[in-house]
């Protein structure tokens, strides 16, 4: 018999499973919740999205989209094989598909083909012909270029934009959680299929009040979550006006000029690039020149420096901690002012958990108008890693109530009982099948159930049932009205069941 092939999740990624899913719904519920009360609405964007629309947002020189991205064509169903007609006939048919609608309307496409034809005898029937014409056929886009998410707020943009969500009031306040996707090394509590929670806030002004009010909402859900040790860093990077962002990378790259011989071939890369992202540096020989460079928060222009200094006092008035950070910062143009970061224990030293901003020009720049925005992200992985490094793992699930049952006339009486029970809110294991007394209740205590309802035929007779407490082994009577008041009372109470 052949062996069969073992298969594996991809490398990369994994399988969430019971109990650890506990926690990870626990995490999320409570930002639904916390997310409520801040006035934050849910969206879903597509895990997919235009290429361009990501590499616009994210950065086309970044390593996310020139190295990380799962790109893929878009090509239409139902095109012919080039292999099964002549090159004319293959020819007539893309011309078919584009005038129907079928593929995009590309007159660069055709004349490829044309080319390809008069120029290289490609009609001939010869081996040679076919393989380079199907060589060349295949290279051909003949679709559009799509890319998994590897982050959420570019679609959280375009959803605004394509759905005029800048007629709603102002501003517009959303969140979203779900998984995200980059091609890059696996490590700790880093997979290629990763998950984030986050949120937006678009349109409105840019007051100081609505960046402290977004920093204080995730602090509030960490703390409700009971992530401990966690730390708040903020800075601000000002705008892209000429006396101001623009001004102090030219005094940052003036100073990494001078100290250029000392750094890596990365930093050495970025001053040409993107002078910023030398701050973000780990590399340990470059801190001591790190830390002489000028900072950017000594070269704000006035606005931005009176804004600065507005967000530390709301954050302050909230009861919000913070240390500030002059290494914070982000790449791209759009980005301006207000930059955080959160991070926590249990992490090494890629312990962020959290990262967000203010990018005034994100919309403006997918085609919008121009229109105010911040917002952050979670990377939901690290959350729950370092929640169960901490202790703070969610319990496993068990069952409320198991019940056995033994006997025909039992087992009416069991299907009636799971159902109230289930109705009323508790989680209830009905096995299909009789077993033994002893049987049910060992099955009982694995599963993890508080109780066991012992069903026969005397209990069905008399209209009394057996509770039996799996942890002391003790046991009480009731009619089935009194049950399920019990049961209530014990969950009212706050008590696990």
């Amino acid at each position: 018999m052949a062996n069969k092939s073992k298969f594996q999740a991809i490398r990369g990624t994994r399988d969430l499973l019971p109990p650890e899913t506990a926690l990870w719904n626990h995490v999320e519920e409570t930002a639904h919740a916390v997310f409520d009360t801040f006035g934050f609405s849910e969206i879903r964007p597509p895990i997919f999205e235009p290429t361009e629309l990501l590499a616009r947002a994210v950065g086309g020189e970044t390593d996310i989209v020139s190295k990380e991205m799962y790109t893929f064509e878009d090509r239409a169903g139902g095109l012919p094989d080039p292999g099964e007609m002549s090159p004319d006939g293959f020819l007539n048919e893309i011309r078919r598909a584009m005038n129907s609608g079928q593929l995009a309307n590309d007159a660069a496409v055709i004349a490829q083909l044309e080319f390809q034809l008069e120029n290289y005898n490609l009609r001939s029937d010869s081996e040679r012909a076919r393989l380079i014409w199907m060589y060349f056929v295949r290279g051909l886009r003949l679709g559009d270029s799509i890319s998994l998410r590897p982050e959420a707020t570019a679609s959280v943009c375009r959803a605004y934009i394509e759905h005029n969500m800048q007629q709603l009031p102002q501003p517009v306040k959303l969140y979203y959680m779900g998984p995200m996707f980059r091609r890059e090394r696996p490590q700790k509590g880093r997979y290629r299929q990763f998950y984030q929670i986050g949120a937006e806030v678009l349109g409105g002004g840019d007051a100081p009040a609505i960046d402290a009010e977004v920093i204080e909402m995730v602090m509030t859900f960490f703390d409700r979550v009971g992530l401990s040790g966690i730390e708040l860093d903020i800075n601000s990077i000002g705008h892209n006006a000429p006396d101001c962002r623009p001004a102090y990378v030219e005094k940052l790259k003036a100073a990494l000029e001078k100290a250029k011989d000392k750094l890596g071939a990365d930093s050495q890369r970025r001053i040409e690039t993107n002078p910023l992202r030398v701050l973000d540096s780990k590399l340990e020989h470059e801190q001591p020149i790190i830390a002489t460079l000028p900072r950017i928060a000594d070269h704000l222009c006035a606005e931005c420096a009176a804004h600065y200094a507005s967000v530390k006092r709301q954050l302050e008035l909230r009861g919000v901690f913070f240390k500030e950070n002059w290494r914070l910062v982000r790449g791209l143009d759009y980005y301006m002012r207000t930059t955080f970061e959160i991070t926590a224990k249990g992490l090494g030293s890629q312990n962020a958990v959290c990262g967000g901003g203010r990018y005034d020009g994100l919309v403006e720049l997918l085609g919008g108008l121009p229109t105010k925005g911040i917002g952050f992200a979670i990377g939901e992985d690290r959350l729950i890693l370092s929640l169960q490094e901490s202790g703070k793992g969610a319990a496993p699930h068990g069952r409320d109530v198991y019940i056995a049952w033994m006997g025909e006339r039992a087992y009416a009486t069991a299907v009636r009982a799971a159902k109230d029970l289930r109705n009323a809110g508790f989680s209830v294991e009905l096995p299909p099948t009789e077993s033994k007394f002893g049987k049910a209740l060992e099955r009982a205590d694995k599963l993890g159930s508080r109780y066991a309802l012992i069903l026969g035929d005397n209990e069905v007779s008399e209209g009394s049932w057996t509770l039996k407490t799996l942890a002391d082994g003790t046991q009480r009577k009731f009619t089935e009205p009194e049950l399920l008041e019990f049961l209530t009372s014990v969950k009212v109470s706050g008590e696990r069941l």
